[in-house]
């Protein structure tokens, strides 16, 4: 085949004259692809969470209900993000434009509520009639003299994921560095990508405080938008949700020289792993001694409360269907309370991710790269298993096949992370198993016993 050379491609004379790229170009989006989670569904998920902001939604009131408190991320404190803020765009603002109503929506938010922020969130229609959203925030920070946070991240960008990537982005950019911590020590640390799901948080800053550790910046579960702002000072990043915010611990490290590693609280090994990881990090030579000790203490702790409940669980046959850290991280915990693992969902993870899978499974276990509850179910199947542990929308094709469930994903009220956590999936997997109800349905109605029961 003829080929001539030009500079950074390669034209093939055969190809009717179409110049083809040596390397790939971004990815473009596919129709489809924002299928469970759009784009601007994935940013509300990373930054709802700061709990002192104010979250503005530019766009037609569906987009503002479109997943608005569906995930289980709490707060012990300010409220702000519970409310739903919308510019409501109608007929007349697509026409005409509606940078106006934007304005005048953000300086209400801010003489109604004072907010120490405010995000303000691309839609579809808006980024497809061209609203100017970062010139409106930056006119409107000057004005009022506090953070206005424009997050582009429309819907029809791509996938969840990559909505939480673009928030990231936002909060490099706009927010952290912008304000000094009143406080910092040499033993300050940063969870990034850990949303508080069910209260989780405060399990892992229990532990985080017993070892000497203190935890500087909440990304973003349970956060305040000054501790975020500030969070360029702490001494290690960990990443809890590396799908969407390792961008985020790589930029910092480059800019602030703060360290990561990805880790996990599912499970008492990823527990103990991360602990003294993070002690590693700030390298402190008490911390690292008190984290032994923690460690030693609670490991030893869990080998007692455990026992009855190993007992029920060993031998059991589980199918994973999740994404991102709990693809793996669970698997890890499950194997620790005698449940294998028969089969696990990757349609969400990263390649980091289904790499750290098949070191816990191998090849044994049935990969699920794609959604469905048909192919949960085939797995189910195929492999016998006693149990699925999945998100909610999984929840209804088990029940109606007469299979226990555990819900394990945003949606959940039960914490799992920590020591203590792993107590609480211990028991949710023996109560979800051993609920009388499957008896239940196994047994024949009286009218097909053929015990002279009366039917008429």
């Amino acid at each position: 085949m003829e080929a001539i050379k030009k500079t950074g491609f390669t034209v093939d004379v055969n190809s009717c004259g179409k110049e083809e790229p040596k390397s790939k170009p971004c990815p473009r989006p596919k129709p489809g692809e924002a299928a469970g989670g759009c784009s601007f569904d994935g940013a509300q998920i990373t930054l709802l969470p700061i709990a002192d902001a104010a979250h503005l939604v530019h766009g037609p009131i569906a987009c503002a209900g479109n997943s608005w408190e569906t995930r289980g991320s709490l707060s012990n404190g300010p409220q702000l993000s519970s409310l739903g803020f919308t510019t409501d765009l109608g007929e007349h603002d697509i026409i005409f434009g509606g940078e106006k109503k934007l304005l005048e929506a953000i300086r209400y938010i801010a003489d109604r509520f004072s907010p120490p922020a405010i995000f303000v969130y691309s839609t579809c229609v808006s980024a497809l009639t061209g609203e100017d959203i970062d010139a409106v925030c930056k006119q409107a920070s000057a004005e009022l003299g506090l953070a206005v946070v424009p997050v582009n991240s429309p819907g029809f960008v791509g996938s969840k994921n990559l909505g939480n990537r673009l928030a990231g982005e936002a909060l490099f950019q706009y927010v952290i560095g912008t304000e000094e911590p009143p406080l910092v020590t040499d033993c300050d640390v940063n969870l990034i990508g850990e949303y508080n799901i069910a209260g989780e948080a405060w399990d892992i800053e229990k532990l985080l405080n017993q070892t000497g550790m203190r935890l500087h910046a909440r990304i973003t579960g349970n956060g305040r938008f000054k501790e975020i702002a500030g969070a360029h000072r702490a001494k290690a990043n960990m990443i809890v949700c590396s799908r969407a915010l390792i961008g985020l611990a790589v930029k910092m490290e480059k800019k602030y020289g703060i360290p990561y590693f990805e880790g996990s609280f599912y499970g008492a090994k990823e527990t103990s792993f991360s602990l003294r990881q993070l002690a590693y990090l700030i390298n402190n030579r008490e911390v690292e001694r008190r984290v032994d000790h923690l460690v030693e203490r609670e490991e030893m702790r869990l080998m007692r409360e455990l026992a009855p409940y190993r007992k029920v669980l060993k031998g059991k046959k589980a199918v994973l269907y999740t994404g991102g850290v709990k693809s793996w991280s669970v698997i890890s915990a499950l194997q620790e309370l005698g449940v294998k693992v028969v089969g696990v969902g990757t349609n969400k993870s990263t390649d980091s991710d289904i790499a750290r899978i098949s070191e816990r499974l191998g090849e044994e276990a049935i990969y699920i790269p794609e959604g469905g509850s048909s192919r949960v179910l085939k797995a189910v199947r195929e492999r016998k298993a006693d149990i699925v542990i999945a998100g909610g929308r999984n929840m209804y094709m088990a029940l109606k096949e007469q299979i226990p469930f555990l819900d394990i994903n945003q949606e959940r009220h039960t914490a799992y992370a920590g020591y203590e956590g792993m107590i609480r999936l211990a028991k949710q997997l023996v109560y979800a198993m051993e609920n009388p109800v499957w008896q239940m349905v196994c047994t024949p109605a009286p009218w097909d016993r053929g015990d002279g029961y009366d039917n008429s």
